[in-house]
């Protein structure tokens, strides 16, 4: 995987992709990267206005759908308007925002990081062709499920460690996803990534002075969000990577660098955790799972 870049990925005529949260950041540079290898390419964005304008930069080959991961009507609105998709990427996300609630009463980050791309992939699974591919983070490492209050409604609510959570049930959903399909005999893949540092407009969203202390650590020691995005894009478009497999950059600490396979927690390969987040999603958002 040495310096392994954009520039490598194969040609994509003829594929679909969906790409959440496209209209900014990692996922922007995605939906470019993959909209130049011929790839069609469908911005799936809350905000569809700028999910235009990079449409447009990208060509005729990419469209916008409006997407809303923390309203599951959005979810199953958009759900139902794919016909087919080969790779879905599941790339959006919030980072340690203020506590606040999704439209159906899911904490903000549980809500929107996981719920909302459980019941999305779960929806598409008949429809896709490849591979769902998750981004993680780093931050995983701080997580812990709570199964018992998976929306902190018990606890005090701690934005880092609920983003910790939201991070740690994307892998979680990722292995046991993994897990499921290759018992169904499915030659569907999932797997996960993470960016390692990179600088986003994810790092402003905090509404306190951790905004300004991240803004000059982006400037300061960040890589930029094109090396940030390429873990994703190996997952998405590397033929022959294994199914269940976590990409992160192969520098120190995994904060930068090209992409390889790295590691996660040992929280993370729990599969008795793994199992019971996933019935809890599927009582959490409607949406269950059929394997074909």
């Amino acid at each position: 995987m040495t310096k392994w870049t954009d520039s490598d990925i194969v040609d994509q005529h003829g594929r679909t992709f969906v790409v959440t949260g496209a209209n900014s950041g990692l996922g922007e540079e995605a939906a470019r990267a993959l909209g130049k290898a011929g790839a069609h390419v469908v911005l799936a964005c809350r905000n569809i206005d700028k999910g235009e304008a990079v449409a447009r930069s990208i060509g005729d080959n990419a469209e916008v759908r409006r997407l809303d991961l923390s309203d599951l009507k959005s979810v199953r609105e958009f759900a139902a308007g794919i016909d087919s998709v080969d790779v879905l990427v599941n790339n959006a996300g919030v980072m340690a925002v203020p506590q606040g609630k999704t439209a159906d009463g899911f904490e903000m980050q549980i809500g929107t990081n996981h719920l909302g791309h459980f019941a999305l992939t779960g929806l598409l699974l008949g429809k896709i062709t490849d591979r769902v591919a998750t981004m993680s983070s780093f931050a995983h490492q701080i997580g812990s499920i709570d199964l018992d209050d998976l929306n902190w409604e018990a606890r005090k609510y701690n934005r880092w460690t609920a983003y910790g959570q939201s991070k740690l049930a994307n892998l979680l959903f990722t292995y046991e996803l993994q897990k499921r399909l290759s018992a169904a005999g499915s030659s569907v893949k999932a797997l996960a990534a993470h960016p390692g540092y990179a600088s986003t407009n994810l790092q402003g969203h905090t509404e306190s002075i951790q905004d300004k202390v991240m803004g000059v650590g982006n400037v300061i020691f960040a890589q930029s969000a094109k090396m940030g995005t390429l873990p994703m894009l190996y997952a998405a478009t590397v033929p022959d990577v294994k199914g269940g497999s976590y990409i992160g950059p192969g520098g120190l600490f995994e904060q930068r660098g090209y992409p390889k396979v790295v590691g996660s927690n040992k929280k993370s390969r729990d599969e008795q955790t793994a199992a019971a987040l996933w019935s809890l999603s599927e009582d959490l958002t409607g949406v269950e799972y059929k394997f074909a």
